[in-house]
């Protein structure tokens, strides 16, 4: 399975904007890429829901229940929604539904829900999801005051279990970064060991205007140099 796996430091981060990101640059060379998610929740809330935004970042056709094979009203943690809904989430339906929208396309582009703990079933986090599809990671984070912490113990979390750290992508960056926001990047660069990009606030209306945000290629071993990070 080729591709990525978008998570966060929590919610409201920027995941869904990151993910979408990315299925487009890819989308814009040509490739077929598939967007998965594995439940959404919120959808009582309004606007448009994160799957339909993975979708036509991602220019395909795949059904709602292809995207994301669970979707709630209320804006809470999954495994609640599903509770509530009378049901509970099953891990092998995700990584089935994961796996063939993988087989469609010529990478996957997906995105957890939360952060790494979050449960997605009792015994079953979106970590435990990312670990058995095997995808690189990619973090949505804040680039203001706190970050350092949160982006540090998601590295953290995600190292643990084995999984390879691509990159950070802090969101939204600000045409004119703080000292505290550029002083974020770099630490967050040099203690974490990664590779941290940084993207602007987003048109979602316009897909065209959005600036590149390529997957990183496979990432680097901890305890190798992290590489320098421009001033901005």
């Amino acid at each position: 399975m080729r591709g990525v796996f978008v998570t966060g430091t929590g919610t409201e981060v920027g995941k869904t904007v990151v993910a979408a990101a990315i299925a487009r640059t890819l989308a814009a060379t040509g490739g077929r890429v598939a967007v998965f998610k594995p439940a959404v929740t919120g959808l009582d809330q309004g606007g448009e829901p994160d799957h339909e935004l993975l979708r036509r970042a991602a220019g395909g056709e795949q059904s709602d229940e292809e995207i994301a094979p669970y979707r709630y009203g209320p804006p809470m943690s999954p495994h609640l929604a599903a509770e509530l809904a009378g049901e509970e989430i099953e891990p092998q339906r995700l990584l089935a539904a994961a796996r063939g929208a993988a087989a469609s396309a010529d990478v996957l582009v997906c995105e957890g829900v939360g952060g790494l703990l979050v449960p997605l079933a009792p015994g079953y986090a979106v970590r435990d999801l990312a670990v058995e599809l095997g995808l690189p990671l990619v973090i949505a984070a804040s680039p203001g005051l706190g970050t350092i912490n949160h982006t540090l113990l998601t590295i953290e979390a995600a190292r643990a279990a084995g999984l390879e750290v691509a990159a950070v992508v802090l969101t939204p960056w600000p045409q004119e970064p703080s000292e505290i926001e550029r002083s974020n990047r770099e630490t967050i660069a040099a203690l974490g060991e990664v590779r941290v990009d940084v993207l602007p606030l987003l048109d979602l209306d316009a897909p065209s205007g959005w600036p590149p945000l390529a997957p990183p290629p496979a990432p680097r071993r901890p305890g190798s140099p992290p590489p320098r990070q421009p001033r901005r």
